[in-house]
């Protein structure tokens, strides 16, 4: 089996990845399944061939070219059965047309292919149709018989023929005479360029970024300062000294007391239990301050990671895994949360209570300083040996991560799609070897450590054997028995602690890796501010939607090649404009830099006379709807969906509802409005999604409304039931239409021609229509890809 989405699923790889999809490369077969799906125009402009890489779920490809990658991928695939859902709603009309002939009739003709479609004019050319409603069929049989047969499917055939009606309508004549011409366009002409962002010459994901060298002190001073935590931090540290004074001066009691002659024993342990008992209560201020540290520093970083997160431009998340930004939300801020904090306070606390083991250690026998320090030195030396290796463990480390959150996340997506084409075990296998790679980093890691503190203990053990072997060979009498004791039991604790401290101190230095990793994404450059206090629109802005663009350029990246080229024209208030033009030909991109996800390079875009660009993003936002091309409904209700603000009541969202044509749908589930919406809408259809989106608008009524190929995924009928609900209700309102149904445009006001980014023509539909003009030329195909099917039906109705 193999199987088509129908939203589009695309790995995180090159082009040729996607459409191998595990297979072993055979070069004619591969070569002709990219011909078939009109794919090789597009790869020949790809910057590196089908070597190019895709972003994260095909960021940076069109809707369109993410469907024919996933077509090609299940024509090299060479099954025996072929299941479509739709796969030519993200294609113009043209570039349908060439998929059906060449790909499906053509490549598939020995094949079972079955084809999910609402675009009833490739149906008079397929061996059987089954009709649904309701989730039953309720009629099949061939494209003639259902037709005399009537009901729903001839409604369906009626809707798509009033569409082409209209356009005959426009021009009769012309579309008459360029109906043969329209037939033969070449594939050259059909969907061409790359997407506008890919047409960068460097791969979109870079590597990720990671520090060489020293770690330093400035890293872990930049934790500390971060979170305002140094009054703090000398806080613990007075706390440790506290301790320490007391514990040291309970021994040193016990040493010294038993030298006294005529003390009792109730003295000797009542003195012992009153200092022993006063040390735990610093450790306990210790141990506080030190979770308040933690707390501290955790809420700063997290706060700023967050808001340098939210307002990161669109490139950032267009070029950076979601893998990423999870690891350093999740392992990362982890250990700046537990690790680091107590690890800080070990390091400190232990250090103080090493430099008093020594010093008793060199009080009762002073030639110990003689081996003590040499030892330290070399231990010292194997340390900084130790932590070249692991600094950088612990950095690829970090990078290793992202890869195993990036492939589980994507896989979740597109698991109907693996265990359709029988690749789980494939899958699960590359999962496993990013786990492995992960886990032998971490082995690596820990197998460093072990050799480090195997060498620290041998050097160690130097200073407490030379302790002893000097409290046996000084003469009898020489040292107190007590100092004799306790030096002894600080010189058997003293390699124990020295470990200790060795395995926390690398641990800290490995830890702050984090910090490092962290504040990479805390300054990242950030979009515009929301709101800009001297640049407010007037509460009532726009009043009109009059919308100019004035030499509008934009580029995706600084020194990239320009995506729109020196736009200018003007929208005029109230009016309906379409928006038509190839895949590639600049029109998301021109949507993108209306709502500011991308700034000009150069020029202006005025909205009722007030520069867009001068004003806070969430003033403009706020004023402009949108229903996109991939609609996004979140995790949560139906209500919260519409209304994630809850500034509507449900009788305003029933009526939003009833005219999106989701009301009786709703009406029958249990729980109403408060009926389930799963993450990302997946227990919704495509066209019912887009729907939803449609009653968002509605209820906004905001005065400039986008539709960025809303129509494109539900059927002829409803898209014509739409048209006019958006026609009755934004009548006075600004609408730019982006579309690939050129009868979604014919009856725009105003129809502008994207090509290469620039502005090939604007003017009225009808007059582009009456000459040689690229729109007609785009009609001409509409009208030549559903021509056979549109006289078919008129033949049929007649007999």
């Amino acid at each position: 089996i193999a199987y088509v989405s129908q939203t589009s699923w695309i790995q995180s790889g090159t082009v040729q990845d996607n459409i191998l999809f595990g297979k072993p490369m055979e070069k004619t077969r591969y070569e002709s399944a990219i011909k078939v799906c009109a794919l090789d125009k597009d790869i020949n402009d790809f910057s590196h061939g089908d070597l190019t890489e895709i972003g994260q779920r095909g960021i940076n490809l069109s809707g369109g070219q993410k469907q024919r990658i996933q077509l090609a991928r299940a024509v090299y695939n060479d099954a025996d059965i072929y299941l479509l859902d739709d796969p030519f709603s993200a294609v113009d009309a043209h570039t349908a047309a060439i998929l059906f002939k060449d790909c499906v009739m053509t490549a598939l003709r020995e094949k079972t292919v079955i084809l999910v479609t609402h675009q009833v004019e490739f149906l008079s050319e397929v061996d059987a149709i089954l009709v649904m409603e309701g989730g039953k069929v309720t009629q099949s049989g061939n494209y003639e018989n259902l037709l005399t047969a009537g009901t729903a499917f001839e409604q369906l055939v009626s809707a798509h023929k009033e569409g082409i009606r209209e356009l005959d309508q426009n021009n009769e004549n012309k579309t008459q005479r360029e109906d043969s011409e329209g037939v033969y366009l070449t594939k050259n002409q059909s969907e061409g360029e790359i997407s506008t962002e890919g047409q960068l010459g460097i791969q979109l994901t870079q590597e990720e970024e990671k520090e060489i060298g020293d770690v330093g002190l400035k890293t872990l001073w930049d934790y500390i300062s971060f979170s305002r935590g140094s009054l703090m931090l000398s806080w613990i540290l007075l706390a440790q000294f506290a301790f320490i004074a007391f514990q040291t001066a309970s021994m040193v009691w016990l040493a010294l007391a038993i030298e006294i002659p005529k003390i009792t024993s109730a003295t000797l342990i009542g003195v012992y239990s009153i200092i022993s008992f006063a040390s735990p209560a610093f450790i306990y201020v210790r141990s506080l301050l030190t979770s308040y540290l933690g707390l501290k520093a955790s809420k700063a970083f997290f706060t700023s990671f967050n808001t340098a997160i939210f307002n990161a431009p669109m490139l950032f998340f267009d070029s950076t895994p979601v893998g990423r930004i999870l690891t350093r939300a999740s392992s990362d801020l982890s250990i700046l949360d537990f690790d680091i904090p107590y690890s800080i306070t070990f390091v400190a606390s232990v250090a103080i209570e090493i430099l008093v083991m020594i010093c008793v250690m060199v009080l009762v026998t002073w030639p110990v300083f003689i081996v003590a320090i040499p030892a330290i030195i070399a231990s010292k030396y194997v340390q900084g040996y130790y932590q070249a290796s692991s600094r950088e463990l612990m950095r690829i480390n970090g990078t290793t991560k992202a890869p195993v959150m990036n492939f589980a996340a994507e896989t979740s997506l597109g698991v109907v799609t693996v265990r359709a084409f029988n690749m789980v075990e494939r899958f699960f296998k590359t999962y496993l070897k990013l786990v492995d790679t992960d886990a032998t980093l971490f082995f690596h890691s820990n197998v460093a450590m072990e050799w480090l503190l195997l060498r620290i203990e041998a050097l160690q053990n130097l200073t407490v054997i030379t302790s002893a072997l000097l409290l046996i060979l000084f003469p009898q009498g020489y040292v107190s028995t007590g100092l004799v004791g306790l030096s002894l039991s600080y010189a058997l604790t003293f390699t124990a602690s020295y470990t200790f401290w060795t395995r926390w101190y690398c641990n800290l230095l490995n830890y702050v890796i984090s910090v490092e990793r962290m504040k990479q994404f805390i300054h990242l450059p950030s979009e515009p501010p929301a709101i800009v206090k001297d640049h407010r629109p007037p509460s009532s802005w726009p009043s009109k939607g009059r919308i100019d663009l004035q030499a509008l350029e934009i580029r995706y990246r600084p020194n990239a090649p320009l995506v729109l080229k020196g736009i200018t024209c003007m929208f005029r208030e109230g009016s309906r404009v379409g928006v038509v033009g190839r895949t590639g030909s600049g029109k998301s991109t021109l949507i993108s830099a209306l709502f500011r996800l991308v700034e000009p390079a150069r020029g202006d875009i005025l909205i009722d006379g007030i520069s867009i660009c001068s004003m806070g993003l969430k003033d403009l936002r706020m004023k402009l709807s949108i229903i996109p091309q991939e609609p996004t409904l979140f995790k949560g209700s139906i209500r919260t969906n519409l209304d994630p603000l809850g500034l509507y009541s449900d009788d305003e969202i029933w009526k939003a509802l009833e005219k999106c044509q989701l009301k009786e749908t709703i009406s029958h589930l249990p729980n109403l409005l408060d009926s389930l919406v799963s993450d990302e809408g997946g227990n919704w259809s495509l066209g019912q999604r887009q729907l939803f989106c449609l009653g968002r608008v509605l209820l906004k009524r905001n005065r400039i409304l986008v539709l960025d190929e809303a129509t494109a995924s539900i059927d002829s009928a409803t898209d014509a039931i739409l048209q006019r609900i958006i026609r009755h209700e934004f009548a006075e309102c600004t609408v730019i239409t982006v579309a690939h149904r050129v009868p979604t445009v014919t009856d725009s006001d105003m129809v502008m021609v994207l090509s290469y980014g620039k502005v090939v023509e604007y003017d009225e539909p009808s007059r582009l229509m009456n000459t040689n003009s690229s729109f007609s030329k785009l009609v001409a195909e509409y009208w030549a890809s559903c021509s056979k099917n549109s006289s078919s039906n008129v033949s049929l109705q007649q007999h």
